[in-house]
């Protein structure tokens, strides 16, 4: 998952390091929309600003355990 997540963004924000511990500093709030939409669409789950924090957007490891929780919840809902 995480590298397709990975090849996801970086085809939509090439310039940002996605190796980065500090992925959030890296990105302004267009990236960060960028990236709910594009995680949101990709994965059929919902995402919302309030999932736009700096503990979620630390680093791809982060953003993937995002994915999987909200998949998870998904789920659980079903």
């Amino acid at each position: 998952m995480k590298e397709r997540i990975r090849t996801l963004l970086e085809a939509e924000l090439p310039i940002v390091d996605f190796d980065s511990e500090f992925l959030f500093s890296e990105l302004d709030s267009l990236g960060v929309v960028t990236i709910l939409m594009i995680l949101s669409q990709e994965f059929g789950i919902e995402l919302e600003s309030r999932d736009a924090t700096p503990k979620n957007f630390r680093s791809l490891d982060t953003l993937v355990e995002l994915v999987e929780r909200k998949l998870s919840e998904k789920h659980d809902k079903a």
